[in-house]
């Protein structure tokens, strides 16, 4: 079964511009279709400096919250677990520590004489972003998404900023309002076979309630040309609806995916109350080969891949990154 969805042509390019975020015409001109025997090269010669070695090594948390192979074991501290518990993503309250336990915010003075002795707090360590239950989705959602089930051996890894995702609820919060879902993409670099989320854009984009379409995408493609920016996926609203993904989601982002295997989807609930976020990608080959063949439009059901496995799951190589700096560029005000 392995072989029958490796040996799928590569898609047309009128398959691409039908799945794209970018709408029917989206890829015109400036997309390139694969071709058989191109695959995703990983280029080697990016460097990082000795403080960025120290601050990106990230410590691999477990989803049983035990510490992987790759790790040191943690120390036994209370502490330390509190600290590890907070960076985990989006404070949505269950972390959150009673004020009379709260530190102490160190006086203006006490930070100017660290500073002159050059003495750093250390900063937590990236996090593997929380794996969450399905839900059940509302009527427009294919099938629940399930649990990982791709080795992260597959992938190259994939840091998110941790602040990012909140960000991006602020930039849409005026659609939200509006019930209307927003839409970006995440570009970034790659260092050390491991890529980073460095640039949130929020493209011109036309939105309903239950879908957003960027436009103007020429204008997208040129600041990630100019930057050098590799697309890492997108992110968007459901402003009236649970966490998951839409069939109109799942082919939006084939056209992500098909293109860099480590693509990811981040879906963000603000209303909500049980799951703020999720970050998904296709299952590969099962649900890569449902939404290859599929040729319909607009909100409706899939079947279930024939290997048995989900259209889409929770992401396993995607790390929360408090290190991270990066950049949100809006063209809609441009």
């Amino acid at each position: 079964m392995h072989k029958q969805f490796m040996n799928l042509p590569y898609p047309s390019e009128e398959t691409l511009a039908r799945h794209s975020i970018l709408g029917p015409n989206g890829l015109h001109g400036r997309w390139n279709v694969p071709v058989t025997g191109i695959k995703v090269q990983y280029p080697n010669n990016f460097e990082l400096t000795q403080n960025d070695m120290t601050s990106l090594v990230p410590s691999i948390l477990n989803q049983d919250g035990s510490f992987g192979p790759s790790t040191s074991p943690p120390d036994s501290s209370t502490n330390e677990n509190e600290d590890m518990k907070s960076v985990l993503s989006l404070d949505d309250g269950r972390w959150s520590v009673p004020a009379e336990e709260q530190t102490l915010i160190p006086s203006a003075s006490l930070e100017e004489e660290l500073f002159q002795l050059n003495i750093k707090q250390p900063s937590p360590p990236p996090v593997l972003a929380e794996v969450q239950r399905p839900i059940s989705p509302s009527r427009v959602a294919d099938p629940t998404p399930g649990l990982p089930t791709s080795g992260t051996a597959r992938f190259q890894n994939l840091h998110v900023p941790i602040k990012l995702m909140e960000c991006f609820l602020r930039v849409a919060e005026s659609n939200t309002k509006r019930s209307l879902e927003t839409c970006g993409v995440l570009a970034g670099t790659l260092k050390k076979r491991t890529f980073y989320v460095t640039t949130l854009i929020i493209p011109k984009q036309k939105s309903t309630a239950n879908t957003c379409e960027a436009t103007n995408e020429e204008e997208l493609f040129e600041v990630q040309d100019s930057c050098s920016l590799f697309t890492l996926g997108w992110i968007h609203t459901h402003p009236t609806q649970s966490c998951f993904l839409s069939s109109i989601d799942l082919h939006n982002h084939y056209s992500y995916q098909v293109m860099l295997p480590e693509a990811i989807a981040i879906v963000m609930a603000p209303t909500e109350t049980t799951r703020k976020h999720g970050i998904f990608h296709l299952t590969d080959p099962g649900g890569m080969g449902v939404i290859h063949d599929c040729q319909e439009r607009g909100f409706h059901p899939h079947k279930a891949p024939l290997d048995g496995s989900p259209i889409y799951e929770q992401c396993s190589h995607v790390y929360m990154d408090t290190d991270i700096k990066f950049d949100m560029i809006d063209l809609r005000e441009r």
